[in-house]
């Protein structure tokens, strides 16, 4: 028998307040996946997320998730003026499986540690959250997830703004999690960090495409996913090469 899908969509449409953002969505996320979700500012990468963590309903069809996701949020929508360290950050993960109004074990506090020193973060683990850099803010969020322990994880542009040295740690450990069995499907912006996964979901309000990068990432999809936003260029290898001009929103 075939093992069922880790993030499943058939004919989803999503939107806010009756308007939709997207529609046509048709697609099978295998377990022990990586997938690089690209769009332009707008185009629906976090309006997707919102529909997987079912903070959305489908307002069509039907978006399905094989287990509980873990969310890493865009570090830019988090709160820097709590008074907590990244260990109190990574431990909030525990909550998600525990009992929120106990404290938190020692098992928990250990797990928490442990997550902090998997993506290089064990030296920061007092320090004020706040007071991290964006890329580090980012990895205790990653952390946070980790300790969640979930099967399926969505990772909102985990790379935007950070540091060399952060994103290649991140891109690393995202492999590492596809390795252990673990779904992780990243939205970026960077077409060319999109190759690396083990496949592309291409959306523009709409699905564009869907498929392993040496087959979705032509010309002709560049261009209907990003228009005016990108700047496609080949060159005499063969490989198409693209260069965006946006940020992020949905």
């Amino acid at each position: 028998m075939t093992a069922a899908p880790a993030v499943l969509a058939r004919g989803a449409a999503l939107g806010y307040g009756g308007d939709l953002v997207l529609q046509d969505l048709d697609f099978a996320v295998p377990v022990g996946t990586s997938v690089g979700v690209l769009g332009p500012n707008g185009g629906g990468k976090t309006t997707l997320f919102d529909g997987l963590v079912g903070a959305l309903a489908p307002a069509a069809g039907e978006l399905e998730v094989q287990d509980r996701p873990a969310y890493v949020a865009q570090t830019d929508r988090t709160r820097l003026d709590f008074p907590v360290s990244a260990l109190d950050v990574a431990l909030m993960g525990s909550l998600a499986r525990g009992r929120w109004w106990l404290p938190a074990s020692r098992a928990d506090r250990r797990t928490a540690a442990l997550s902090l020193e998997r993506v290089g973060l064990e030296s920061e683990s007092g320090t004020r959250f706040g007071e991290l850099s964006g890329g580090q803010r980012q990895r205790v969020l990653i952390a946070r997830a980790l300790v969640q322990d979930a099967r399926v994880l969505l990772l909102d542009e985990p790379l935007a703004g950070v540091d060399p040295a952060s994103a290649e740690r991140m891109e690393g450990l995202f492999s590492a999690l596809r390795d252990e069995g673990r779904t992780v499907l990243v939205s970026t912006h960077d077409v060319q960090s999109a190759r690396a996964f083990d496949l592309v979901l291409c959306l523009n309000r709409r699905q564009v495409a869907f498929g392993p990068p040496a087959e979705a990432l032509g010309r002709d999809v560049l261009e209907a996913t990003y228009g005016s936003e990108i700047v496609v260029l080949d060159d005499g290898d063969g490989q198409v090469r693209a260069v965006t001009v946006q940020h992020h929103d949905h």
